[in-house]
């Protein structure tokens, strides 16, 4: 097997500050967890920007370029960048942080979706929330659409295309897969691909064994074994680490964060390293090796740190 991918999501997009303490959204926060998840083992930092000042979800280019800038000077780990941006974010403002910083790796979504965490406001009362924004925020996520267009994946492919960053490609459900061979045929898309299941969202596949299963025999046929290596994602608890134990069963790579998981151990809230540690223990017991971000680099093909723009 290939030595492990960690990839650690620091923040995401979708948690709230009200849910945990740990969750970082200064630049600086942001940052030092990157470096420090490095440390811990992580190849791969994916970023988000926030706003500094009350955590709000930003597609700020000038604050994910900070971010990545000071990542880059603490440590030697890949930074991916989001393309999937926040709630309400237009595709090309989706695009402004991976277009300008032209990253090693940025995240492209393989279609559109129901995505949802309103069921997280049952559980807070009105009093209970940090900032202003958050209620109305989660609340809305009921009636939220995740666009990827075809046209959309189009201006994705182009501007990666562009910009020499290789695409991490989000697939959320089977349908995602039959998607990313559609753009290869259509020439939009060349293997080898670097393939994320994200499994637990509410409105794609869940996570569970058999799902995992079903999207990894499905990239099997659709793509052919050869031509791509996956992770997984498991949002929520226990999911995160169910999934990861699969994934480093199955010969896959592993992301966590507080971006898809707030809990290191039932009703516990973990930091972003402690999520990280544990799943190097896991790995341990399997006699599985963590990559470092070289060795991660040479797996998936990247231009190296030396050619972003930050």
């Amino acid at each position: 097997m290939d030595k492990l991918i960690i990839t650690s999501a620091l923040t995401g997009a979708i948690t709230v500050p009200t849910q945990t303490p740990h969750l970082p959204y200064t630049i600086e926060d942001i940052a030092n967890d990157g470096i420090a998840c490095a440390a811990a083992g992580s190849a791969s930092i994916h970023i988000h920007a926030r706003n500094p000042e009350n955590g709000q979800p930003s597609s700020d280019p000038e604050i994910v370029g900070e971010i990545a800038a000071l990542i880059k000077e603490g440590c030697d780990a890949v930074v991916c960048i989001t393309t999937g941006g926040g709630m309400g974010m237009t595709p090309q403002e989706r695009l402004r942080g991976a277009a300008s910083c032209r990253p090693e790796l940025a995240t492209f979504n393989l279609g559109s979706m129901n995505f949802s965490m309103h069921p997280v406001a049952r559980r807070y009362k009105p009093q209970d929330w940090q900032h202003d924004w958050e209620q109305e925020y989660v609340e809305g996520t009921k009636d939220f659409i995740f666009r990827n267009t075809f046209g959309d994946m189009q201006v994705f492919a182009k501007t990666m295309e562009e910009n020499n960053v290789k695409p991490e490609f989000e697939a959320y459900d089977v349908g995602h897969l039959y998607n990313l061979k559609f753009l290869t045929n259509d020439g939009l898309i060349k293997p080898p691909y670097w393939i994320q299941f994200v499994l637990g969202v509410l409105g794609g596949l869940a996570a569970t064994p058999d799902d995992l299963i079903t999207m990894k025999q499905t990239a099997d046929r659709l793509l052919g074994p050869e031509n791509y290596r996956w992770s997984v994602i498991g949002v929520g608890y226990p999911q995160e680490f169910h999934m990861a134990a699969m994934a480093i069963m199955l010969g896959g790579h592993v992301r966590v964060g507080l971006e898809d998981n707030i809990f290191v151990r039932r009703k516990v809230l973990g930091t972003n390293v402690e999520l990280v540690e544990k799943v190097k223990r896991l790995a341990d017991e399997f006699e599985r090796e963590i990559a470092s971000p070289d060795e991660a680099r040479e797996m998936l093909g990247l231009k190296g740190r030396d050619a972003v723009n930050f």
